[in-house]
């Protein structure tokens, strides 16, 4: 593998995120900051203990993962639609440089930016609420997954979208709601049991109680099952980005 188109992209991909600091990095951590004034403060008061955890506290996960996966979608999806848009995709295509390259270096970009970001989140909810992180490791692990797994989304979205309104289609009308409803603000073993039944066909759930895992030692699914749908997804992007490439899906003219 060639290093220095993956490098050149990379860069290029990190200096627009500098040219967009107020948007890419300062915004999203406002909107996280009044989640934990609002539901932390107003209504965490009024909501006692979920498994041995304040509820502050146990929001924490699922609020970096609501900002984690929408973030990551819209920085991979942007990335590759300007490219495209402006036609200047061509060129990078007739390069010599493998599809995986370019892969990297986009998905590579996207995911740093969303996993920068979550740990800025991560700072900022240590003002609002004490808290500890009681497997690290494992805590970095989710988050760069899902980070590259959802950049990978992102930059599928990226190439599928014909105008900047499909951009926000996925994010806005998909992912999000699938966030709210995948236990980020509650835990799951709250509904009654058939609507239990039916969170469980929510992926989100799954990342959100692994994370959340890595954080209070606390889940809704095992951690196995929420660490093998992470990975399943990975793979299904991963491969629905070769066949792209393979087959010149909205690529070629």
């Amino acid at each position: 593998m060639n290093v220095y188109p993956v490098r050149a992209i990379y860069m290029a991909e990190m200096m627009r995120t500098r040219r967009t600091l107020l948007q890419s990095v300062v915004s999203p951590v406002i909107s996280t900051s009044l989640y934990f004034v609002v539901f932390g403060a107003a209504i965490g008061s009024r909501i006692d203990e979920i498994g041995g955890v304040s509820y502050g506290a146990f929001i924490v996960p699922g609020l970096i993962m609501l900002m984690l996966l929408t973030q990551s979608v819209s920085n991979a999806s942007f990335g590759i639609f300007f490219p495209k848009f402006s036609g200047s995709i061509y060129e990078l295509l007739s390069a010599p440089i493998s599809f995986l390259e370019i892969v990297i270096g986009y998905v590579g970009a996207a995911a740093t930016k969303s996993v920068v970001l979550g740990l800025i989140i991560l700072a900022t909810a240590r003002l609002f609420v004490p808290m500890e992180v009681a497997h690290p490791a494992w805590m970095l692990l989710f988050l760069l997954l899902t980070a590259v797994t959802f950049s990978m989304l992102g930059f599928i979205i990226g190439i599928w979208a014909d105008g900047f309104d499909q951009l926000q289609l996925v994010p806005l009308l998909v992912i999000t709601p699938l966030t709210f409803l995948g236990g980020s603000f509650y835990s799951i073993d709250m509904l009654p049991p058939f609507w239990q039944g039916v969170t469980l066909f929510n992926p989100v759930v799954y990342l959100v109680s692994g994370f959340r895992w890595s954080f209070y030692g606390i889940s809704d699914v095992s951690m196995g099952a929420s660490l093998a749908m992470v990975l399943l997804f990975l793979f299904v992007c991963l491969a629905v980005i070769a066949w792209i490439f393979r087959t010149g899906y909205r690529l070629k003219p």
